[in-house]
């Protein structure tokens, strides 16, 4: 989509100015949960650069750097479900928005062990775009315990992003359409 990098950094900007006092309140209190209110993870980028994403930590200390699918669900904190239910944990992610290492819309940046999905996203182009917060899939509630269909939905997002999409999918993650990726239970 033409003009989406100015969009990204303009709507960014403008999210960091309006949720700053909340951004702070929620560190605190992710301080006061696990220690460590930040969490910093490699994942896959644009042109299967490796970037370091940030979040709000979720999950305690130590847990194992799998897919969510993947991880144990007693590792989420009573903090970390709340941030989770309401995609507040995503709110660092602007920041790797301004450095240019993700839009807000874009498919989902996964783990460098993730291979198969790798793989799928390579074949269908996928990695030619910057990783999103939030996208199609994630609207779908398809997450990345499938694979080839999460490249397929992405791939698809990627040939038919307009404005209206792109707004459609931000305005349906803040009305909390779609579950993201999902715990294993």
């Amino acid at each position: 989509m033409k003009g989406q990098r100015a969009l990204d950094l303009s709507l960014a900007l403008l999210g960091l100015a309006v949720t700053a006092p909340l951004f702070v309140a929620l560190l605190f209190a992710g301080f006061f949960d696990t220690g460590s209110p930040l969490f910093i993870q490699e994942r896959v980028g644009r042109n299967r650069v490796p970037f370091r994403l940030v979040k709000f930590r979720t999950m305690r200390p130590g847990t194992p750097s799998v897919g969510t699918h993947l991880a144990d669900p007693a590792a989420v904190t009573r903090w970390g479900a709340f941030l989770r239910r309401t995609k507040l944990d995503e709110l660092p992610q602007l920041w790797n928005v301004l450095k240019g290492e993700m839009s807000l819309v874009g498919p989902r940046p996964c783990l460098p062990n993730q291979t198969e999905l790798i793989a799928e996203r390579e074949r269908r182009g996928v990695f030619a775009a910057r990783p999103g917060i939030t996208g199609l899939a994630q609207i779908r509630g398809i997450d990345m315990s499938d694979p080839v269909r999460l490249a397929e939905v992405d791939a698809e997002m990627l040939r038919s992003l307009d404005l209206a999409h792109y707004f459609r999918y931000l305005t349906a993650t803040v009305l909390g359409h779609g579950r993201g990726d999902r715990l294993r239970t």
